[in-house]
Protein backbone atom coordinates (compact mmCIF):
# COMPACT_ATOMS: atom_id res chain seq x y z
CA UNK A 1 0.00 0.00 0.00
CA UNK A 2 2.76 2.28 0.99
CA UNK A 3 4.27 1.47 -2.93
CA UNK A 4 0.61 3.02 -4.19
CA UNK A 5 0.58 6.01 -2.54
CA UNK A 6 3.96 7.01 -3.74
CA UNK A 7 2.66 6.51 -6.94
CA UNK A 8 0.15 8.54 -6.20
CA UNK A 9 2.06 11.66 -4.67
CA UNK A 10 4.43 11.61 -7.68
CA UNK A 11 1.15 12.57 -9.80
CA UNK A 12 0.06 15.50 -7.67
CA UNK A 13 -1.05 18.74 -8.67
CA UNK A 14 1.96 20.49 -6.62
CA UNK A 15 4.52 17.97 -8.06
CA UNK A 16 3.20 18.33 -11.40
CA UNK A 17 3.29 22.28 -11.41
CA UNK A 18 7.64 21.68 -9.96
CA UNK A 19 8.33 19.62 -12.37
CA UNK A 20 6.74 22.10 -15.17
CA UNK A 21 8.01 25.06 -12.82
CA UNK A 22 12.02 22.85 -13.42
CA UNK A 23 11.78 22.13 -17.13
CA UNK A 24 10.38 26.11 -17.68
CA UNK A 25 13.41 27.37 -15.65
CA UNK A 26 16.36 25.09 -18.07
CA UNK A 27 14.33 25.82 -20.89
CA UNK A 28 14.59 29.66 -19.94
CA UNK A 29 18.02 29.12 -18.99
CA UNK A 30 18.94 27.16 -22.54
CA UNK A 31 17.38 29.88 -24.55
CA UNK A 32 18.96 33.06 -22.68
CA UNK A 33 22.52 31.46 -23.14
CA UNK A 34 21.48 30.67 -27.03
CA UNK A 35 20.31 34.28 -27.65
CA UNK A 36 23.77 35.68 -25.50
CA UNK A 37 26.09 33.30 -27.79
CA UNK A 38 24.17 35.06 -30.80
CA UNK A 39 24.52 38.01 -29.92
CA UNK A 40 28.58 37.90 -29.19
CA UNK A 41 28.99 36.08 -32.86
CA UNK A 42 32.21 37.14 -34.45
CA UNK A 43 34.42 35.62 -37.24
CA UNK A 44 36.80 33.54 -35.80
CA UNK A 45 40.61 34.53 -36.36
CA UNK A 46 40.76 32.93 -38.97
CA UNK A 47 37.39 34.26 -41.22
CA UNK A 48 38.94 37.76 -40.23
CA UNK A 49 41.88 36.80 -41.69
CA UNK A 50 39.92 36.08 -44.85
CA UNK A 51 37.64 38.53 -44.72
CA UNK A 52 40.60 41.39 -44.86
CA UNK A 53 42.05 39.18 -47.39
CA UNK A 54 39.08 40.20 -49.44
CA UNK A 55 38.53 43.48 -48.70
CA UNK A 56 42.63 43.84 -49.59
CA UNK A 57 42.09 42.32 -52.40
CA UNK A 58 39.22 44.52 -53.47
CA UNK A 59 40.99 48.01 -53.41
CA UNK A 60 43.83 46.30 -55.87
CA UNK A 61 41.34 46.10 -58.83
CA UNK A 62 42.02 49.40 -60.29
CA UNK A 63 40.36 48.85 -62.79
CA UNK A 64 36.79 47.83 -61.70
CA UNK A 65 34.22 50.54 -60.63
CA UNK A 66 31.84 49.64 -57.40
CA UNK A 67 28.51 51.47 -58.38
CA UNK A 68 26.61 51.90 -55.16
CA UNK A 69 23.01 53.51 -55.46
CA UNK A 70 23.99 54.95 -58.80
CA UNK A 71 27.40 56.47 -58.02
CA UNK A 72 30.74 54.52 -59.26
CA UNK A 73 33.23 54.43 -56.61
CA UNK A 74 36.85 53.27 -57.02
CA UNK A 75 38.46 50.13 -55.60
CA UNK A 76 40.00 51.69 -52.90
CA UNK A 77 36.91 53.88 -52.05
CA UNK A 78 34.86 50.35 -52.00
CA UNK A 79 37.56 48.62 -50.07
CA UNK A 80 36.95 51.35 -47.43
CA UNK A 81 33.49 51.31 -47.59
CA UNK A 82 33.25 47.69 -46.76
CA UNK A 83 35.70 47.95 -44.13
CA UNK A 84 33.91 50.83 -42.15
CA UNK A 85 30.60 48.26 -43.26
CA UNK A 86 32.46 45.25 -41.58
CA UNK A 87 33.58 47.31 -38.25
CA UNK A 88 30.11 48.71 -37.67
CA UNK A 89 28.43 45.42 -38.49
CA UNK A 90 31.30 42.97 -36.81
CA UNK A 91 29.60 41.80 -34.40
CA UNK A 92 26.69 40.04 -36.55
CA UNK A 93 29.11 38.21 -38.65
CA UNK A 94 30.54 34.84 -38.17
CA UNK A 95 31.73 34.19 -41.95
CA UNK A 96 33.33 35.78 -44.87
CA UNK A 97 29.67 34.48 -46.88
CA UNK A 98 27.71 36.68 -43.75
CA UNK A 99 30.13 39.54 -44.16
CA UNK A 100 29.54 39.71 -48.44
CA UNK A 101 25.68 39.39 -47.84
CA UNK A 102 25.90 42.23 -44.70
CA UNK A 103 28.61 44.35 -45.92
CA UNK A 104 28.80 44.04 -49.66
CA UNK A 105 25.55 43.24 -51.30
CA UNK A 106 22.71 46.48 -50.94
CA UNK A 107 22.74 49.65 -49.35
CA UNK A 108 21.68 49.38 -45.66
CA UNK A 109 19.88 53.33 -46.55
CA UNK A 110 18.18 52.61 -50.11
CA UNK A 111 18.28 48.75 -50.01
CA UNK A 112 19.46 48.82 -53.97
CA UNK A 113 21.91 46.03 -54.47
CA UNK A 114 25.65 46.60 -55.36
CA UNK A 115 27.37 46.57 -58.60
CA UNK A 116 30.48 46.15 -59.97
CA UNK A 117 31.82 47.40 -63.47
CA UNK A 118 34.87 45.37 -64.59
CA UNK A 119 37.33 46.81 -67.31
CA UNK A 120 35.25 45.46 -70.03
CA UNK A 121 32.45 47.62 -68.91
CA UNK A 122 30.44 44.52 -68.23
CA UNK A 123 28.34 44.88 -64.80
CA UNK A 124 27.70 42.04 -61.95
CA UNK A 125 26.07 42.27 -58.98
CA UNK A 126 28.48 42.47 -55.83
CA UNK A 127 26.97 39.60 -53.88
CA UNK A 128 28.08 37.56 -56.88
CA UNK A 129 31.40 38.86 -58.07
CA UNK A 130 32.80 38.41 -54.36
CA UNK A 131 31.60 35.57 -53.67
CA UNK A 132 34.09 34.02 -56.95
CA UNK A 133 36.38 36.20 -55.20
CA UNK A 134 36.33 34.81 -52.01
CA UNK A 135 36.93 31.89 -53.63
CA UNK A 136 39.88 32.37 -54.88
CA UNK A 137 41.47 34.21 -51.84
CA UNK A 138 40.25 30.93 -49.64
CA UNK A 139 41.93 29.19 -52.32
CA UNK A 140 45.02 31.69 -52.18
CA UNK A 141 45.33 30.88 -48.39
CA UNK A 142 45.24 27.41 -48.83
Amino acid sequence: MLHGSLLASDHSPERIGMRRFRWLRWALLALWLGAASVSQATPSEQENKVITALIERVGRMKTMKFMRNGDEHSSTEAAEHMQAKYAYFKEKIVTAEDFIERCATRSELTGRPYTVKLADGQEHEANAFLRRELRAVRQEMR
